[in-house]
């Protein structure tokens, strides 16, 4: 069967509905090396302006613009200075809101995510991380603004199989400072892919 693209109305709702869509979808990036796809199995809900953790918090700007934009568009930003974390928009345009994809299991191109991630002595340590995600996709500031339910982009959001209810959990958000505990972040039971969990933090607000 033909794996189908996610669609920006299917998208266009409240971040915390739409963890039922990204959690088992894949994400796919190509590159000059090849194609990588990620089974996403935990995501982190931000609401936008009436989210104090969210980057829209504050409101519009230069670096959060793409949040303000239709659904389907991948926000993409850089912490620490070395290290890209992408989400996707929900919701719709000027109405800000995202997942934060946080963690992943390798379902194809495997040869060339681990090229990507060395360090990893295991495949389920891939993308274990919103930066290792990003890694292994070969995803960077390039992508920022990219249209996931674009057939023509080279980073596409397909649908996956549906998680049952029962397999999903929940709990506080992580690496945070401010409404850590939220219990936005949201994840397949069993996974091993998961990533590791770590209340609050002095790093940069992690997503939107």
């Amino acid at each position: 069967m033909t794996p189908r693209l996610l669609t920006e109305q299917e998208l266009a709702v409240d971040p915390v509905d739409a963890v039922r869509l990204l959690l088992g979808s894949v994400l796919e990036a190509d590159s000059p090396d090849g194609v990588v796809g990620v089974r996403i199995v935990e995501v982190e809900a931000y609401r936008g302006e009436d989210d104090p953790a969210s980057h829209c918090f504050r409101g519009r700007t230069p670096r959060n613009e793409v949040m303000y934009w239709s659904a389907g568009h991948l926000y993409v930003y850089f912490v620490y200075g070395m290290h890209f974390c992408a989400n996707v928009v929900c919701l719709g345009e000027d109405r800000p809101g995202a997942l934060l994809l946080r963690a992943g299991e390798v379902v194809s191109g495997v040869d060339l995510a681990r090229s990507r991630r060395p360090a990893a002595r295991r495949d389920s340590e891939l993308a274990n991380g919103p930066a290792k995600l990003c890694d292994v996709l070969g995803v960077t500031r390039t992508h920022n603004g990219s249209d996931v339910t674009d057939a023509r982009s080279s980073v596409r959001l397909f649908a996956g199989d549906p998680v049952a209810e029962t397999d999903i959990r929940s709990g506080p958000r992580v690496g945070i400072a401010v409404a850590m505990d939220v219990p936005w972040r949201f994840w397949v039971d069993g996974s091993p892919a998961v990533s590791a969990y770590r209340r609050g933090g002095k790093r940069p607000i992690p997503a939107p």
